[in-house]
Formats: C-alpha cells, sequence, structure tokens
C-alpha cells in the first residue's frame, strides 16, 4: 500500500530501504517498515527478527544526521524535512501479535482492552512527538482496520454467528477512538505540526459492500497460505490475500480513498493530497 501511494505522490521509483539506501538516493525518501513490528519492543518476537518503532526512529534519527551532514546546511535540511510526506502505518500487530496471543504475551493479563489502548496510544503519541521532533510536520497516521474480519483472527476465536469477531473490533475501535484526540493535540500544541489521520476502518467498511474476506488461499495455522496452496484466479473479488494481508485490490482501494478522500470519515483534518499542498 505504501508503493501505491507512492505512485500516487508521482515518484516513478520505489523508495529505498533503509538497510539499502546510498547517499546518491537518500533525498529521494527511505522505507523505514518491518514486517510483525509494533509501536511496542516486544510485539512480534516470537516471529523472529524485527523492527519495533522506538528502533525505527533511531534508523530515521541516522537518517537525518546524514542528511545533515551532506547537505552541510542545517536550515536547508531543516526546510526539506518539513516539506517531506510521512506515512506512519502500524498498530496492527500490536494487537494480532501481542495482546491477542495471551499463551505468548501478558499484556492481555496486565490490561483490560479500553486500558491497553490508552497505554499504547501514549507510548505511540511520545513516538510521534519523537518524528516531530526529528523535522517531520506533515505526517499521515493511518489507523488500524478491522482486524477482526481478518479470515485468521475468524477462525482463531469464531465470530458466534456474527461477520466478524465482535470483541477484536471492539478493542480496535478503542485504538483508533484514542488515537485520533492525540493526533489534534499534536496538531495544536506543535502550530506547525500536520498530523492527519487516515480512518482505515471507514475506508475499509466501503470495499466491505463489495469485496468477500473469504482468504484467496488455504491457510497455514499462522494465517499464512500453504505452501502448496493454489491462490485464487479470483482473488480481485476478496479483501485478503492470506488470512491477515490484504489483496491488491484491497491496496489500491485503500490507496486511493487515502490520498483523496470521498467522504470526511476518511481522513481528518486532510488526506495525503491536500497535505502535499499544504
Amino acid at each position: 500500500m505504501r508503493d501505491l501511494t507512492r505512485e500516487l505522490l508521482g515518484f516513478d521509483e520505489y523508495i529505498p530501504t533503509y538497510a539499502t539506501v546510498t547517499d546518491q538516493h537518500i533525498s529521494q525518501g527511505v522505507n523505514y517498515a518491518s514486517g510483525g513490528s509494533g509501536i511496542r519492543e516486544e510485539t512480534g518476537s516470537h516471529l523472529g527478527g524485527r523492527i519495533s518503532l522506538d528502533r525505527q526512529l533511531l534508523n530515521h534519527y541516522s537518517i537525518v544526521s546524514r542528511l545533515f551532514h551532506l547537505q552541510r546546511n542545517i536550515t536547508f535540511t531543516r526546510d526539506y524535512l518539513s516539506k517531506c510526506i510521512y506515512i506512519v502505518n502500524i498498530g496492527s500487530n500490536d494487537y494480532i501479535n501481542n495482546y491477542f496471543k495471551p499463551d505468548i504475551y501478558a499484556t492481555s493479563h496486565m490490561y483490560t482492552t479500553n486500558r491497553y489502548a490508552q497505554r499504547l496510544v501514549q507510548q505511540y503519541s511520545r513516538q510521534l512527538k519523537c518524528l516531530y521532533n526529528l523535522g517531520g510536520r506533515k505526517i499521515a497516521i493511518f489507523g488500524l482496520g478491522l482486524i477482526g474480519c481478518t479470515p485468521a483472527e475468524i477462525s482463531t476465536f469464531g465470530t458466534e454467528g456474527r461477520p466478524c469477531v465482535k470483541s477484536i473490533n471492539d478493542a480496535v475501535k478503542l485504538f483508533n477512538n484514542k488515537l485520533k484526540p492525540i493526533l489534534d493535540d499534536l496538531n495544536a500544541y506543535n502550530p506547525d505540526a500536520k498530523f492527519t489521520f487516515i480512518n482505515v476502518t471507514s475506508i475499509s467498511l466501503q470495499q466491505g459492500t463489495v469485496l468477500t474476506n473469504v482468504p484467496s488461499c488455504i491457510l497455514r495455522s499462522d494465517g499464512q497460505c500453504v505452501q502448496t496452496t493454489l491462490i485464487s484466479l479470483v482473488r480481485s473479488m476478496s479483501m485478503f490475500y492470506d488470512g491477515y494481508h490484504p489483496t491488491e485490490v484491497s491496496n489500491i482501494h485503500t490507496a486511493r480513498l487515502s490520498y483523496i478522500a470521498i467522504s470526511p470519515m476518511d481522513a481528518s483534518p486532510y488526506d495525503i493530497s491536500h497535505l502535499v499542498q499544504l
């Protein structure tokens, strides 16, 4: 989905990863993403190596330092960073690969869903303020989608006759409802900040009217595709490729509506196309 947004922004090439970016291409942008990572340090640890948001921010600090060194003009670099578009899409794993795995992680034993959302958003707020302190100004924050509607969570928890796992979606709603006011506060206390909230739940509900949540392959117990399975030839009709990950058609839909919102519910206070113009 990040790459689709890149196309909408007019970039011809993929944004290089932090591990591979050269000084020649550093000013074109950097991708810090890490599969399985989360807001919390321990999130996804049972999956192996991953780079948490705190460590992604350390990597970004390294990139900013490299830019200062290359451009040799602090004022120019700060102005340059203030014009960049920052896309932050994280938090799902803090539920999928943390809170809702009580046999591995202690968080669900320590916190109610409301308290967990509060703690998670508080930590996220500090991390986003760090991004601001490193020069970020135009920052699009993607909220969480309906995790309880993913095939893997439905298979694991059951729905009691409902379309999705209500308890999981209720937990996600608590997080999203607490995140939006935090972004409003960051904008209010930092007048040059332009944090905007992309409402993935609102966008995905629009998809749900035409796409099914049946996965495009046979799933393993961990929600990934069975290696020998055939991928559905009609996956363009499904929201999910495997137990968790969206199909291309779903990603295109999310990218387009986050870039140019068709409803005030999709993005607030502005969509990404307007964020570019500010």
